[in-house]
């Protein structure tokens, strides 16, 4: 079967056995199996199309009382980056819930090369945040890379090595990869660990379940993805396809939010929508609109209801603020992508990257002192 890696930011338990090889030993394994796929392949080369498939995440497991894997303080590692805006869905989840002393993290160094997502080393002094480190579990001392996790449960491993990657340390288990699947996990299968307070945390409401489960489907669908779909599009009538699909699903979002109480995606409290949806749209003029080519417009100037929503989330909501790192964002797309950037030149702007809430553009601000004198 041809291996196949998509190294983009994202069952059968796979039983880890104590490594008794080397991470060189994994290097050539995995070097052996890259020979026919390139990493920057994300749309294959024999894909007439030009259209940018996800593939799906492959560990599936799932923590819960009287499981294989339950809830314990300290048992679970979660592997991030500050860069992915699926790893960032957990970070924002685990901070909403109280889960710091419960589950703790690393996050991967923002660049991305051809081995994948390595872990920083005492050397890096560009990669800002907390726990931007070595990987700090037992066992794992000579790993480089997130792939060497993957290799040491299965050498013979032929899936994606993404971010998130939630490990179980007392078994040697991958437990999930796939973000929704994880911040699912964190909403209520560690409250009887909680205090009151972050127990009663409710993220995903029953009143509102359905709508927020059918909100997912073409958020997820048209923006969260759609904006790789545009960025990796191989030809015009691919890119044309998703980047006007995107648009008018922006435009969805701002007509809902226009509408709504606020100030959150269903009103007066943070939701799974508000979750799933801020990890695009804050990356989405300091990258997107540059480096994937969604430059229809931009959230700042474009949609004043968006942006409402974006700053009150990233001012009020520290969850939000505290594990946005901006500097991994751009550096990650703008330095890693070189089929899309090959000089790996960063753009300076927008500056700031988000501007405060009683704060404008110039050119909006212009717009309300007009409507201000009439």
């Amino acid at each position: 079967m041809l291996f196949r890696l998509s190294l983009l930011c994202r069952a059968k338990p796979i039983v880890f056995h104590p490594p008794q090889t080397s991470a060189a030993t994994f290097s050539r394994v995995f070097s052996t199996k890259m020979a026919t796929q390139k990493i920057t392949d994300w749309v294959a080369p024999d894909d007439k199309s030009g259209e940018f498939k996800r593939p799906q995440s492959q560990m599936r497991n799932f923590i819960q009382k009287g499981g294989e894997f339950p809830p314990e303080k300290g048992r679970y590692h979660l592997y991030v980056s500050y860069a992915c805006p699926w790893a960032h869905r957990v970070l924002i989840v685990r901070q909403l819930k109280g889960l710091e002393d419960i589950i703790p993290y690393t996050s991967v160094h923002w660049h991305m090369q051809a081995k994948g997502w390595r872990f920083a080393t005492p050397e890096d002094k560009d990669a800002p945040g907390e726990n931007v480190v070595p990987d700090p579990v037992e066992g794992h001392e000579k790993f480089t890379h997130l792939r060497d996790i993957y290799f040491a449960v299965d050498p013979d491993y032929q899936g994606r090595f993404t971010v998130p990657t939630l490990f179980d340390k007392k078994t040697g288990k991958i437990v999930n990869n796939e973000s929704s699947e994880i911040i699912r996990m964190f909403y209520t299968q560690f409250d009887d660990l909680l205090s009151p307070q972050y127990k009663a945390i409710d993220l995903f409401p029953a009143n509102l379940q359905s709508q927020i489960e059918a909100t997912n489907v073409w958020t997820y669908d048209n923006i969260n993805n759609g904006v790789y779909k545009s960025g990796f599009a191989t030809t015009q009538e691919a890119y044309e396809k998703a980047v006007l699909t995107l648009f008018s699903s922006l435009d969805r979002v701002e007509k809902h939010l226009a509408e709504s109480e606020g100030p959150f995606y269903y009103g007066g409290k943070v939701t799974e929508a508000d979750v799933r949806l801020y990890t695009t749209i804050v990356r989405f003029d300091v990258v997107y609109v540059q480096h994937f080519k969604t430059n229809i417009r931009d959230i700042r100037s474009g949609y004043p209801h968006i942006h409402k929503w974006l700053r009150h989330l990233y001012w009020n909501v520290p969850a939000f603020k505290n594990t946005t790192e901006f500097t991994h964002i751009k550096d990650h797309y703008t330095k890693s992508h070189t089929n899309i950037n090959p000089k790996s030149i960063t753009p300076v702007g927008p500056e700031p990257p988000i501007l405060r809430e009683d704060e404008e553009v110039p050119a909006v601000k212009y717009a309300l002192a007009l409507l201000g004198k009439k």
